[in-house]
């Protein structure tokens, strides 16, 4: 059960890092762009380390609001759920 939720949180955090990039570089050419709905979607699922790290690297979203603090908002959140997880599993043995 662990090993599927580490997968889970690496391959969700590598395609939206990856989907940033992709955003940034379409921006950068003036082609059509990721929806911000789709960007912030990833970074809901589980993605938000992903996204902060393209953000960072890329420079990419970082002046708009609801990413500079909507996606530290959700890696909080994550982090706290993540606890209360392994917390419950570790309660029931």
């Amino acid at each position: 059960m662990l090993a599927m939720l580490i997968y889970y949180f690496l391959t969700i955090n590598v395609l939206t890092f990856i989907v940033y990039g992709v955003d940034k570089w379409k921006a950068q050419r003036g082609r059509w762009r990721v929806s911000e709905a789709v960007l912030l979607g990833l970074a809901a699922l589980g993605g938000s380390v992903g996204a902060w790290l393209a953000m960072q690297l890329f420079h990419h979203k970082t002046q708009k609001k609801k990413f500079r603090y909507g996606v530290p908002i959700l890696f909080a959140l994550q982090l706290a759920a993540l606890y209360f997880f392994l917390y419950m599993i570790t309660q029931v043995k």
